[in-house]
């Protein structure tokens, strides 16, 4: 008879889940407006309002790398108290602003916390998720941020068209604070650690800084969210360019719609039938979503490469999660996860400076279209960084599994 699954939607899975929402949609909210907040009150030009929001995506990476390098030693509970301190005290800052330099001081702050404790909130829910249902886990606590992907840029405009912006970081305040009033009920379980795990943890070296067995598919993440990063910065000139802005500005309720349909199908696939099962379809169905978009001409089509492009980067991103913490040590959990977003944030992140010399060069059809080819390629690089060798490690999982039980059949 075969045994009950392990329950998956416990009471800490929720806090942590409804933590990590808040903490997403504070920003999304924020980074919707701060460009414009930056152009209209302290008179920046394009480039330091830019600067004014890419600052917020260094300073949160680099918060990553470090948070996964110290979660353990100070404690997961601990150091997303701290994150979420950061956090919430940086947003009281927004309200003495009175120049530029200070902004971006506030908003370098601000992304330090939003790191450490998204990084933290991770972590944690890595722990909480049992290990047989870890895709399908994943995938339900992912979609906490693909509700605040839909939810915080529909407030940011909204209430930035109807009250101030002062109005608008009391909100933002009062929504951490709940976070931080929630995080209080969770409880975390810390792994065990021997003496020499620690010890090895205290030391300044590379190996402390990222997990090299979550580096393959977090280079994967690196790239596609290069590739990601086209439809972020450029989805709005290009549907002005094409006159389709009223499609354009229901694009991402459309694509996050696909994914949180999408990402408990996709999960329990991961998990019954191994990670490839869903891999490979995710780089295929962002690749035909680029080229759908890439020939545009009706809002109709536009929503269609919404729900193709939702489907490939919404599983991917849940799937390559659960990947780089399902190669790696349990106590090194944190790692795996800071390594992981870390190189995709980074690609993200990077991407509209270099993609931006192309787009006068083939335009924004031509952009798509190439980036379509590097997504298929990118499926190839994941075939022999991580995807050949799938099958491999199930088997051996398999074989571990039944020497147990052939153990266990002898001793009773």
């Amino acid at each position: 008879m075969q045994m009950d699954e392990p329950q998956l939607c416990t009471k800490d899975f929720v806090i942590d889940s409804i933590a990590n929402f808040l903490i997403y949609v504070v920003y999304y909210i924020l980074m919707v407006i701060i460009a414009i907040y930056a152009m209209d009150k302290l008179q920046a030009s394009p480039s330091e309002a830019g600067f004014a929001a890419g600052i917020f995506i260094l300073a949160a990476l680099f918060a990553r790398i470090f948070t996964g390098r110290s979660i353990e030693q100070v404690g997961r509970k601990r150091m997303l108290y701290i994150g979420l301190t950061i956090y919430l005290l940086s947003t009281f800052l927004y309200f003495k602003i009175t120049n530029l330099p200070f902004l971006f001081f506030i908003r370098f702050l601000h992304g330090a916390g939003f790191g450490i404790a998204a990084t933290a909130t991770g972590t944690i829910v890595a722990n909480i998720i049992p290990k047989e249902r870890r895709g399908e886990g994943v995938g339900y606590y992912a979609m906490s941020t693909t509700l605040a992907s839909a939810i915080g840029p529909f407030l940011g405009i909204y209430l930035n068209n109807h009250v101030s912006f002062d109005m608008i970081m009391g909100l933002c305040a009062i929504l951490l604070a709940v976070s931080y009033i929630a995080v209080f009920f969770l409880k975390v379980i810390a792994p065990e650690l021997t003496e020499e795990q620690l010890n090895n943890m205290k030391q300044f070296t590379l190996n402390n800084f990222i997990e090299f067995k979550a580096l393959p598919i977090a280079i994967i993440g690196a790239l596609l969210g290069f590739c990601f990063s086209s439809i972020l910065s450029f989805l709005a000139p290009y549907t002005r360019e094409i006159n389709l802005i009223d499609a354009g500005s229901t694009f991402f309720v459309a694509y996050s719609v696909v994914i949180l349909i999408s990402r408990p199908v996709t999960g329990r696939l991961f998990d019954q039938k191994g990670e490839n099962i869903v891999m490979y379809p995710s780089f295929i169905l962002f690749a035909v979503g680029l080229i759908i978009l890439s020939q545009v001409h009706h809002g109709f089509v536009l929503l269609l490469a919404a729900t193709f492009l939702g489907l490939g980067w919404g599983t991917f991103l849940s799937s390559g999660q659960a990947i780089a913490i399902n190669v790696s040590p349990q106590y090194r959990m944190g790692l795996a996860t800071s390594t992981f977003f870390s190189l995709t944030d980074g690609g993200v992140g990077i991407g509209p400076f270099f993609l931006g010399f192309l787009v006068p060069i083939i335009g924004f059809r031509g952009l798509y279209v190439i980036m379509a080819i590097g997504t298929i390629t990118i499926m190839c690089l994941y075939y022999f960084l991580h995807g050949c060798k799938v099958k491999r490690g199930n088997q051996l999982i398999t074989e571990e599994v039944e020497a147990l039980h052939s153990t266990e059949v002898q001793e009773k």
